[in-house]
């Protein structure tokens, strides 16, 4: 997997530390053309694996990339699922019979709103499961996907209810259906890790953030780096910089020592930014 994964907080108008920053970046990437220059930069920097969303505009980009495959030559699609807000609004819109139909595969629609249904009646959580994923995926026909990722809003709630069967149901579905790698987004790496565990999920990709100040992971830095050093995983690391509190080059050195670890995922919305990401992880990661 490659070392720096680019992601797309920036496109959506998402910032830890500020709102106002938030709210010029949803201003500026408005405009699809501005999305996609983004991503240029980031390409020929050499970060060619897009973690992303599967926010209505993810679909958009898709298509762009679709439309001209030698400018998009080598870049793959991470897709983090499910975009929850996107889900809450059909909902609110269509009620649930009208969300199915919105999202699922139009080859499978009768067959898909039957089993979205029987799943909601039975509260059968694996079916539901199941046919969000496929109809999530429907936005990446065509394009490399090498991990699909579960998003913590997901995987986080049901570290909460103790209800860890699903992760498993994920894993096998991913697996079985795409034949690519599952993968977890968690706010809490150490439980996770155990959860996966008890429902059988080898060597997990997990991605959480770990950064020098602990910024946003419960029970510490040192519970992170007894994980990184000791469990079998797939370490990915995001919000490395703490949202901006830790400064560039610091916060790549100190990520790039540690064990176990597998790639990163930034984001950035300049090509100053991009460029200077990818020099310190070159240079701290090579060493």
């Amino acid at each position: 997997m490659d070392r720096l994964l680019f992601g797309d907080n920036q496109f959506f108008g998402v910032n830890h530390m500020s709102e106002e920053k938030a709210r010029a970046q949803q201003m500026r990437f408005q405009r699809l053309d501005s999305v996609m220059n983004v991503l240029g930069h980031a390409v020929e920097a050499g970060a060619r694996t897009f973690m992303c969303t599967t926010h209505d505009r993810v679909a958009e980009i898709c298509r762009e990339v679709r439309r001209d495959p030698a400018r998009w030559a080598g870049l793959q699609f991470m897709p983090c699922m499910p975009y929850a807000h996107k889900y809450a609004n059909a909902v609110t819109d269509d009620g649930f019979l009208g969300a199915v139909r919105r999202f699922t595969p139009q080859e499978g629609l009768l067959d898909a709103v039957a089993k979205g249904t029987k799943s909601l009646a039975t509260k059968d959580v694996d079916g539901l499961a199941t046919l969000l994923v496929d109809a999530e995926m429907r936005m990446f026909d065509g394009l490399p996907t090498p991990v699909i990722w579960l998003q913590n809003v997901v995987v986080d709630l049901l570290l909460g209810l103790g209800a860890h069967e699903p992760l498993r149901t994920f894993a096998d579905h991913v697996r079985s259906r795409y034949g690519v790698e599952p993968g977890f987004i968690t706010m809490n790496l150490p439980m996770l890790l155990d959860a996966l565990d008890r429902v059988g999920v080898e060597n997990p990709m997990v991605c959480a953030n770990i950064n020098k100040l602990g910024f946003r992971m419960p029970g510490g830095v040192d519970a992170y780096l007894d994980s990184l050093s000791n469990r079998q995983f797939r370490a990915v690391a995001m919000s490395v910089f703490a949202s901006g509190a830790i400064p560039a080059e610091e916060a790549i050195e100190w990520v790039c020592g540690l064990p176990n670890l597998e790639s990163i995922v930034f984001g950035a919305s300049s090509r100053a930014n991009i460029e200077s990401t990818a020099r310190l992880v070159g240079k701290y990661w090579a060493q």
